[in-house]
């Protein structure tokens, strides 16, 4: 098994400098293409295998991406390598679980529509995704021959970070499709994700030798409907590998602080020069955030989505005795307050 077939699904010497002398002929690499509750597939430099799990690995502790080493004789999975990034999000339920997405990927395209889709808090939640991942965000724009301002919509997604490129694309369009070429270099691996109907399916199709099934717009929506129902790790023509992802309905922040930080870095630089360290940005004398608000110089309507993901990554990621030492710690600052003013002379 030759470093350049291994190379050709992904393979770096990131993956490399996890084994051990000899463990890469005895176990030899595979990479997951295709995880499911009773199965997994994989690719070989030989083509794709179905593998079984060891009793003490579990399916939900894998994803699409992932690099794990094979006992041949077995077609079974020794052990899976450390993934140089992972796509994760909170899972839906009351129990505060992570749902694996894609592992190794290399870039996020998130595909949204010059229409209705266009939706900037959740275009967020997808940068912050990413940047959690330090995965490359990019937002492809559909629809852009439907309106007469595409280019405005271009503007607003780059404006939602400092991080992100967006681009108008025609999926149906093949030489449109080459405008992707600087993030599917051969090897490299990006992952699809966005609303159901704003053209995933067919820039996958325009992308691969493979035909997902669409259906077409409905009427007075635009929307078209697709069938992408678990995520795949596919070959492009170009020699990149694409990760298609079901439509999400929800995106739970959860431990993504530092992503949240990254998208929203001029706020969080901005929040650095408040006269309090504790400021929470709402009515403090000195509060950088609200006189920058107040003075135009950034968005009301942005700093309350950062807000709001804040929130709800603290309350997804902290723990109960983090949580009742938070409250605890209000409750005194309420308390102290509440003092002060009463011991004012009136």
């Amino acid at each position: 098994m030759s470093d350049a077939s291994l190379a050709a699904l992904g393979w770096s010497d990131y993956f490399a400098t996890q084994l051990e002398p000899g463990e890469i002929e005895a176990t030899p690499p595979a990479r997951l293409c295709d995880v499911h509750r009773d199965r997994v597939q994989a690719m070989t430099p030989d083509g794709e295998i179905t593998l079984t799990l060891p009793g003490d690995m579990q399916v939900g502790n894998l994803a699409v991406g992932d690099w794990v080493l094979v006992d041949p004789s077995e077609n079974r999975i020794v052990r899976a390598l450390e993934p140089r990034s992972v796509l994760r999000r909170r899972a839906a339920g009351t129990v505060l679980m992570h749902q694996l997405i894609a592992a190794n990927v290399d870039t996020l395209i998130i595909v949204t529509s010059c229409n209705a889709d266009f939706n900037p808090a959740r275009l967020e939640r997808y940068l912050t995704l990413a940047a959690s991942s330090d995965t490359e965000p990019l937002i492809i724009l559909t629809k852009g021959d439907l309106v007469d301002n595409a280019d405005d919509y271009v503007r607003q997604a780059e404006a939602l970070s400092p991080h992100v490129s967006a681009i108008t694309l025609d999926a149906r369009d093949p030489a449109a499709l080459d405008r992707l070429s600087p993030w599917l270099k051969p090897g490299a691996t990006a992952a699809l994700v966005g609303s159901s109907g704003v053209g995933k399916s067919t820039i996958l199709n325009g992308l691969t030798d493979e035909t997902s099934e669409t259906q077409g717009n409905r009427k007075g929506d635009n929307k078209g409907r697709h069938t992408t129902t678990a995520r795949s790790l596919r070959p492009t023509r170009s020699g990149a590998w694409l990760i298609d992802t079901p439509g999400m309905r929800s995106l739970g922040m959860s431990e993504s602080g530092d992503g949240i930080d990254r998208v929203f870095s001029d706020l969080t630089e901005l929040a650095t020069t408040c006269k309090f360290s504790d400021c929470a940005h709402q009515s403090e004398p000195g509060c950088a955030i609200q006189a920058a608000i107040k003075a135009g110089e950034i968005d009301a309507d942005r700093f309350q989505r950062w807000e709001k993901l804040l929130a709800e990554d603290r309350y997804n990621s902290e723990t109960p005795s983090e949580a009742r030492a938070r409250k605890r710690g209000f409750t005194k600052k309420v308390k102290a307050s509440v003092q002060g003013k009463r011991g004012r002379p009136g």
